[in-house]
């Protein structure tokens, strides 16, 4: 892992959990977006960078271990796995209050241009500051 990472607090909220006691496996995906919304924030856009609109390519998640309420609140790490020409991949761990992972949470973003509905490239600010956050990932 970097030396450098940034991590963040997810509540759980009252809602999220299922009749069966835990969150729901569909909301990690919201718990995903939230942590990465706060580390662009607080990463990106306040190393300089001008925020730039972002879409997501695509989303993987592993469910390691079930969220209670009493397990509550979550860490979620996030580290850059990969970085492009107008894409990169990020990922998030999700671990509980007792620091046992829950969740991986994978994903693919990629610059978009609204207008035109286009990929754009991240600009070398962009890249250099999710370069600060990147991993080497071992098989």
């Amino acid at each position: 892992m970097p030396d450098k990472k940034y991590t963040c607090e997810i509540q759980v909220r009252w809602g999220d959990s299922d009749r069966l006691g835990h969150v729901n496996n569909v909301l990690f995906l919201e718990y995903a977006q939230e942590a990465r919304i706060k580390f662009f924030r607080d990463c990106i856009v306040a190393a300089g960078v001008p925020a730039a609109a972002m879409v997501v390519r695509k989303m993987e998640i592993e469910y390691l271990r079930p969220v209670t309420d009493e397990s509550a609140p979550l860490t979620a790490e996030v580290y850059i796995l990969r970085i492009g020409n107008s894409s990169f991949e990020i990922r998030n761990v999700m671990r509980d209050r007792h620091g046992n992972t829950c969740a991986v949470a994978d994903g693919v973003l990629v610059g978009f241009d609204a207008e035109t509905g286009t990929s754009v490239p991240l600009t070398e600010a962009a890249r250099a500051a999710l370069a600060e956050y990147a991993v080497t990932v071992t098989a």
